[in-house]
């Protein structure tokens, strides 16, 4: 599938001399959901502030559907939408008037049957000409959504677009971003909630210290980094592991009656037939057993976890 957003060999120095970014290289492809994870102060909101023509980079370039950011601002920007962290809109204006003043922005013509959709789809439609500052946190940030879809933008920015926005809302705007994406939309989203990013994305970029760090298909990813672990409920309590199971490298938790085993998902060979005959050898017995298989959040901490 093309690519609709190009980055290549970008770098952000702030005059401090703190380098946010280092020689970054990311394709994101059309029509994907794309999510960018990384701890606070990775340098996800820069990224991404370049790439929406917000920050200048220190060197490298960006391409949107094949317009220069920089050279071809105007054509780049009007593909864009942005739901950015903060929330930004005027207080004492409505609803509606918040989100068709968006699009005027972007020269688009009037189109009130569009701004009536994109507030019907994010449950904002009973609260058009409520003024923003009787908002809850929520609908203020799905505000921010509709202001970033007025405009009918090919690729959709959300970063950390769900924070403070309570359960049942997050369900019901992640519904909203299928249907972008089954429209056509290429979506990029950084959140907190990776098993958001789990549930939602098809790639997975990982950013740690200005620095890509991966990028893979999200399946793919669980399958080559994810591990199992196999938990045995010990019918007695053992003061130490056995010397004769030293090779399976178990953990001994629970005061001495649970053995944890991790294996590799990927390996031809789980190794557990082997383990519970050993254990029977060494006159361990189990009452029950049970699997935990690595989410995406335990993958993200092993990346990013400072050696």
């Amino acid at each position: 599938m093309p690519s609709i957003i190009s980055v290549s060999n970008l770098s952000k120095i702030y005059g401090s001399g703190f380098k946010a970014l280092n020689n970054i290289n990311l394709d994101i492809e059309r029509g994907e959901i794309f999510a960018l994870l990384g701890p606070n102060g990775a340098g996800k909101t820069t990224l991404i502030s370049i790439i929406c023509g917000i920050a200048n980079p220190s060197e490298g370039r960006v391409t949107v559907d094949g317009h220069d950011i920089n050279r071809d601002y105007r054509a780049a920007r009007s593909l864009i939408g942005l739901v950015p962290q903060e929330l930004h809109t005027d207080a004492f204006e409505s609803v509606w008037a918040t989100v068709s003043f968006s699009r005027g922005l972007f020269g688009k013509p009037k189109n009130p049957d569009h701004i009536e959709k994109v507030l019907k789809d994010l449950s904002l439609w009973e609260k058009k000409d409520a003024k923003i500052v009787t908002l809850s946190g929520g609908m203020k940030r799905r505000v921010m959504i509709a202001k970033a879809l007025s405009h009918e933008p090919q690729i959709l920015f959300l970063d950390e677009p769900t924070a403070g926005v309570d359960v049942d809302l997050r369900k019901g705007m992640w519904e909203v971003v299928r249907t972008l994406r089954a429209s056509g939309v290429t979506i990029i989203l950084t959140t907190h909630y990776i098993d958001e990013a789990e549930e939602m994305a098809d790639r997975v970029g990982v950013i740690n210290k200005g620095e890509i760090i991966l990028v893979e298909d999200k399946a793919n990813l669980m399958q080559k980094l994810g591990q199992k672990q196999l938990k045995l409920h010990l019918q007695g309590r053992i003061d130490a592991i056995p010397t004769s199971l030293a090779s399976y490298n178990l953990e001994l938790s629970e005061g001495g009656c649970e053995l944890t085993y991790n294996y590799d998902t990927k390996g031809e060979r789980t190794g557990i037939t082997s383990l519970l005959g050993d254990l029977r050898a060494a006159g361990i017995r189990f009452s029950d057993l049970d699997t935990v298989k690595s989410s995406l959040e335990d993958i993200f901490v092993s990346l990013v976890r400072t050696p």
